[in-house]
């Protein structure tokens, strides 16, 4: 590592491309800490969120009219308004009506956090994007095979776990990966209430260092890289459940 962090210091030194990340310890450890929030939170966003959509559609495909109501309020509300406004929604106005609880110093600290919040808030929008992309999956799956599954006496918990969805999540999975893609990118607005993900990081290092160019450049591949990285797995997750003649 001394000789790359050797190269880079000549490089700021020489022609002035100041990337602190690669010689500065400092710099190094809220980058790496930043790059880590942000692959964390969104993979705990992106399970969330799935499980979000797999229950609202089934939720959909409920005989009572109520459930399936709250449904639609829950996907229009969350696709109808941008997700920063959510997000400080959620930070300010939601946290306010909490109780305050007592951390380990005796300090008064807010029940949900603002990770806690971040998560929350990207997990329900994504997850309002999830449940009309399962539903039109669940769609797409032919009549017949669901009177199949009934008439060989699966309940309509069962044949939703074990045929349907099994059908539908290969039939919504682009448009799925798609979502989960917006997700990942959508994170960087948790910047806005202090968490400590890669924009943040970044922000603070050239708020310092006063190297934006240098910053801006390493934040632009390093989604492109973690961006990249999901849509190859989704590829391969794709691949590996296709159905010759049955998906799309």
């Amino acid at each position: 590592m001394q000789p790359v962090a050797e190269f880079f210091r000549w490089l700021a030194d020489a022609h002035g491309i100041n990337l602190t990340i690669f010689y500065d310890s400092v710099d190094r450890s809220r980058f790496l800490t930043g790059l880590f929030t942000t692959i964390w939170l969104s993979i705990v966003c992106i399970f969330l969120s799935i499980l979000i959509g797999l229950t609202g559609a089934l939720i959909q495909g409920a005989h009572s009219p109520i459930p399936r109501a709250a449904v639609r309020s829950f996907v229009q509300f969350f696709r109808n308004t941008p997700p920063l406004v959510q997000l400080a929604f959620f930070y300010f106005a939601v946290s306010a009506l909490l109780p305050m609880v007592t951390d380990r110093h005796g300090v008064k600290v807010p029940l949900i956090d603002n990770v806690g919040w971040a998560i929350i808030s990207f997990s329900l929008f994504a997850g309002a994007f999830n449940v009309e992309i399962f539903r039109s999956g669940i769609e797409a799956v032919p009549k017949s095979t669901i009177e199949a599954a009934e008439a060989l006496g699966y309940t309509r918990v069962k044949a939703y776990l074990y045929i349907i969805m099994p059908l539908a999540f290969r039939v919504c999975l682009p448009a799925l990966g798609n979502n989960l893609v917006n997700l990942v990118k959508t994170t960087t607005l948790a910047y806005a209430i202090g968490v400590p993900e890669l924009l943040y990081a970044a922000a603070q290092i050239w708020s310092e260092v006063l190297n934006v160019r240098e910053m801006m450049w390493v934040l632009l591949f390093t989604y492109i890289i973690i961006v990249a990285v999901l849509v190859f797995v989704m590829h391969r997750w794709e691949r590996a459940l296709r159905i010759p003649g049955y998906s799309a």
